[in-house]
């Protein structure tokens, strides 16, 4: 039995947290309601930003790791990033939380 709670709670949770903190959210794409992966873009005033995902530990854990920074030479590098995993699993949701110190809604 898998005990995570179902995908769609988890980003209504992390917009509502982000929302009351004064800062901004936003579905980026809505993926599986239930199972789906998430995937989430912090950034402070749109500036600094990246990406992070959930990566499975031999332990079990699923920490939260930073997968990819934007380059501010090249920004669309981004987005296309983003497009290409869209494309891969459309299942996933990608979420964008934006707030000072955004780590904090995401990492203990």
């Amino acid at each position: 039995m898998d005990s995570r709670l179902p995908a769609h709670l988890e980003v209504a949770g992390l917009i509502r947290r982000v929302n009351a903190d004064g800062g901004f959210a936003t579905v980026l794409a809505k993926g599986e309601q239930d199972a789906g992966t998430i995937l989430v873009v912090l950034s402070h005033n749109g500036k600094d930003v990246r990406l992070y995902e959930r990566m499975p530990e031999l332990d079990g854990t699923r920490p939260w790791r930073c997968s990819r920074m934007q380059a501010p030479e090249n920004p669309f590098e981004f987005q296309e990033y983003l497009d290409r995993r869209k494309r891969q699993d459309p299942d996933v949701w990608i979420v964008e939380l934006d707030g000072a110190e955004a780590e904090r809604f995401i990492l203990p």
